[in-house]
Order: C-alpha cells, then structure tokens, then sequence
C-alpha cells in the first residue's frame, strides 16, 4: 500500500488530486497547511509527499527543507511559480519533480507513478571508491579525503548519472530528461549549468579546471576515467 501524503490549503484541488490518483494500492492523508503536515508525519511513514509551496502557515519549500533534513521520501512540488529560480530552487531543497499550476490530473498522474516506482526499486548497498572519493547513494553519505561533503538532492541525482557513465558522454538533454522530468515536460537547461557548477565546486579541488567532471563541448558532460 503506498501512503500519499497531500498538502494543498485548496480544498477542491487537495480533493480533485485524490480522485485522479485513487486506487485500491493508495492511501491519501490531506492537510491544509504545514502544522497539519507535521502531525501526520510524525504519525505516517509515506511513501510519497506532494506539496504546494504557498501554504497558509508558510513557505511549502521551507518545509521541503526540513522533510530534506530527516528523510528521503519522494517529493513532488506543485505551485504557480513557473520562474526559472523558483524551478532551480525547488529542485536544489531536494524536490524530485515540480509540476506549475496549472496542471493536468492525468499528467500528475503519470508523474506520481514515476516516483512511486523509483521508491519500490530494490536497493544496492554498494559504496562506491574512486580515488580519494567514496560515495554511497542509499545512505547519502559522500566523501572526499575522509569528510564529508553535504550534496542536494539534485546534485547526487547528477553525481549517480556521471558515475554510472563514467567514461562515456552523457548529453545534456539526456541529463535534463532523468534528473527532472522523465520527458514529461521541459526544463531549461541552465538548471543543469547550475547544478554541474555547485557539483564541480563541492568535488572538484580546481573547480575551474575539472579533474573528473569535464565538459564535452556542445554535447555534455563526463565523469573522466584515469
């Protein structure tokens, strides 16, 4: 059963959201603002948060970043703030998709069920050595030289995709499509830039000059082999 946990101060958008994501593997947990929501989740272990930025009682991505700091439940914002920044920022508190209002129940639909069937994946607890690094993306703990470097949820989104690849060239648009969107709907690609520029400045020792996360020129990026 996945547990869905839907924070919307609208109450016939929390209720249209119900109806089009209803099935007999689903149980939804609605609240109207961020006190609710802490309740709940003290309560609930969820399998999938969807949450509106304008709350009544504050800002929903102030909250993404407290969710962020204790948990890795799939988050799924929904907002009418279609701004690049806001999009970027989403993404860097540790979003896993941003939908803008706005939006079709069946497209949110289709997007829920993405997240729903990353969270249901089988799990490596392989850690990963490369050179003075040591990464382990289930339990989000990286390493450079022995201490620890503290990366967003996009950012280790990236990292995975760079090192899976390790070697090869993976193209922008490629990047753009798993990080974000899963090709549901486009995303500039200067979110990308800024999340490969804070990736090299947290790994890289000159980030100007990248040892490992090199630019292929007008195709993409690669996670250098040596």
């Amino acid at each position: 059963m996945n547990h869905i946990l839907i924070i919307e101060d609208d109450t016939a958008l929390s209720n249209g959201i119900v109806l089009a994501l209803k099935d007999d593997n689903s149980s939804f947990v609605q609240a109207y603002n961020i006190a609710e929501a802490k309740e709940h989740i003290k309560r609930i272990s969820f399998d999938l948060v969807i949450l509106d930025i304008n709350l009544p009682d504050g800002s929903g991505l102030d909250f993404l970043k407290q969710i962020r700091s204790t948990c890795a439940v799939p988050v799924i914002v929904l907002t009418a703030n279609d701004l690049e920044i806001d999009i970027v920022t989403g993404f860097e508190l540790g979003a896993d998709d941003y939908i803008t209002k706005p939006f079709s129940l069946m497209v949110l639909r289709a997007r829920v069920g993405v997240q729903l069937r990353k969270g249901n994946r089988p799990q490596s607890s392989n850690t990963m050595q490369i050179d003075n690094f040591s990464f382990s993306f289930e339990r989000m703990e990286f390493l450079k030289g022995g201490m620890s470097i503290e990366l967003s949820k996009t950012e280790q989104k990236l990292l995975r995709l760079l090192i899976e690849n390790r070697g090869n060239t993976v193209s922008r648009s490629y990047l753009v499509d798993r990080m974000w969107t899963d090709g549901a709907e486009y995303v500039d690609e200067n979110a990308l830039s800024v999340t490969i520029k804070r990736l090299r400045d947290k790994l890289e020792d000159v980030p100007s000059a990248p040892k490992y996360i090199k630019t292929v020129y007008g195709i993409g990026y690669t996670w250098a082999v040596k």
